[in-house]
């Protein structure tokens, strides 16, 4: 949801906004099979009943259903994010991570797949237009692991503890699924403190390449 606000409110922005996807697991433990489902999951880590879970769990997916947004939590696969987010990670080096990035979500929150899964990953990479064969290489080795590590030990930096997170430029920082309007209100302070104010006179002396002009009298 807080990917989808940003989206919009960019959107509305008139200027040019670079986004970098950064890679951050909820439950490294977790394993890649899991019997559990989500309501079960949540009752279990907040100690709450199935029902309080279910009812909070619904609110979550009126928001994103007001952010065009089509969860089916029901039957929602939970499982280990570790090899999605290398899969990201490699994806990016051929220029794809935002498309790989939005299609992973949506097969998980949407689609109910289980993107812990070499197979389905691989599937999922091919459909965006990564060489089948090298994400199967790329899986089934270690390779983009340290990239994943190296984004969590920043998040750490930072003292990011949950998602959504968003750093603009280093220095402002929004948490959660903050609303449009929210995000449009960052990026405008953001931009207008990057922008550089020009106090000038007529009597100033302007110098270029071809000399320096003298002020009329």
């Amino acid at each position: 949801m807080g990917k989808r606000h940003l989206e919009d409110a960019i959107k509305q922005i008139d200027h040019p906004i670079e986004v970098t996807y950064r890679c951050f697991e909820l439950d490294p433990n977790m394993g890649k099979d899991i019997k559990e489902n989500i309501y079960e999951a949540l009752a279990k880590k907040y100690r709450m009943s199935i029902a309080q879970a279910k009812a909070n769990t619904q609110n979550m997916v009126q928001m994103a259903k007001n952010a065009g947004l089509d969860y089916h939590m029901d039957t929602l696969i939970l499982t280990n994010t570790f090899d999605a987010h290398r899969l990201t990670m490699y994806a990016k080096t051929k220029g794809l991570m935002k498309e790989m990035t939005e299609r992973i979500l949506h097969a998980h929150f949407t689609e109910s797949k289980h993107i812990g899964d070499h197979q389905t990953l691989i599937e999922l990479a091919v459909e965006v237009g990564l060489d089948r064969e090298a994400v199967e290489k790329m899986l089934t080795s270690n390779e983009m692991a340290d990239s994943v590590r190296a984004d969590e030990q920043m998040a750490q930096q930072y003292r990011i503890t949950g998602v959504p997170f968003f750093l603009i430029n280093k220095k402002y920082a929004l948490s959660g699924a903050q609303p449009t309007e929210m995000f449009v209100q960052a990026l405008q302070k953001v931009i207008a403190e990057d922008e550089i104010v020009v106090l000038e006179s007529q009597d100033g002396l302007n110098c270029d390449e071809n000399g320096c002009e003298i002020p009329k009298k």
